[in-house]
């Protein structure tokens, strides 16, 4: 029970971005929060994510134009499908308001956007719509691509360095 607190806390503190402190702290690397919560690298997470929906994954060739120092991935495969997701996340130990994410699953179990939050919408180079959206501490742009639901994030502490053109850019590098 006192490690779940712990998980719970440290989980919430790093999406307010004061897992800094925790994270960075000198006695254990600053990947290991990460791996304690369900991610991994990359390439493996996107091979479970495969395997487990049988079906390639289109990704985005661009990122933002920030460093990132770490990149992670982690499949939410719960117990039936309504909230199942694959995750990207990069990250910079040295800067935590250099964080990008990308979360995917299937449209049939998509999030639904709440007009409140819709903060302009973008047509992208194949013709889909995408909702550009600020919700708590990230700006989004969300849209569906071959039945998947799309949320590419950034923190909005770097929202000058990643405007919502370059998270529409970012989405039209999706071959």
């Amino acid at each position: 029970m006192k490690r779940l607190a712990i998980v719970t806390l440290s989980l919430g503190l790093i999406s307010s971005g004061a897992g800094y402190v925790i994270a960075n702290d000198n006695s254990r690397p600053y990947e290991a929060i990460y791996l304690e919560t369900g991610y991994k690298p990359m390439k493996d997470a996107l091979n479970d994510f495969e395997n487990h929906y049988n079906k390639k994954l289109s990704l985005p060739l661009r990122v933002p134009p920030v460093s990132f120092t770490h990149y992670f991935g982690r499949l939410s495969d719960l117990d039936g499908t309504a909230n199942d997701k694959f995750e990207l996340l990069f990250t910079n130990d040295k800067l935590p308001e250099n964080q990008y994410s990308i979360i995917v699953r299937p449209t049939r179990n998509k999030i639904p956007i709440k007009d409140k939050y819709i903060s302009n919408t973008y047509k992208l180079n194949n013709g889909i719509e995408a909702n550009y959206i600020t919700i708590n501490d990230s700006n989004s742009l969300v849209f569906e691509y071959d039945n998947w639901q799309y949320w590419l994030s950034v923190n909005k502490r770097i929202a000058d360095k990643v405007p919502p053109q370059g998270l529409v850019n970012i989405a039209n590098s999706i071959k």
